[in-house]
């Protein structure tokens, strides 16, 4: 049971990782300081889709499973949990334009970060000056 319940976290985190990931930057709108957080874990999870490297969170998900008797899986976390469910059947050719979408739309928060901040720079000085 301590096994599985161990497994079923390890999901859960890895799912708020990817999350994390997606929609990281929108939450660096709000709050621009976790950019510093958010930039190096979305690299991180850019490049193990991109460049085919697996998590640690998915063999220490399948240890889990096994202790607890069950069986693992082959593959990454998002090919065994989210690709069969929202891709399509060839959704491994089109992965790199799903990595490359998120990176682009970070890249666009990002953008409006930096414009947000430049403008408040921009404001403090005439008050200032």
């Amino acid at each position: 049971m301590v096994y599985r319940v161990a497994a079923d976290a390890t999901v859960l985190a890895h799912l708020v990782f990817v999350l994390f990931v997606v929609l990281g930057g929108l939450l660096v709108l709000r709050r621009p300081a976790l950019a510093w957080l958010h930039l190096p874990v979305a690299l991180y999870g850019a490049a193990i889709e991109l460049i085919g490297w697996v998590c640690p969170l998915t063999p220490l998900e399948n240890h889990f499973r096994r202790l607890a008797g069950s069986a693992g899986y082959e593959g990454g976390f998002i090919d065994h949990y989210a690709g069969l469910l929202l891709y399509p059947a060839n959704w491994h050719a089109i992965k790199g334009y799903l990595a490359a979408a998120v990176v682009l739309i970070n890249l666009a928060v990002y953008a409006i970060v930096l414009w947000r901040l430049r403008r408040k720079r921009a404001a403090d000085g005439r008050r200032a000056g």
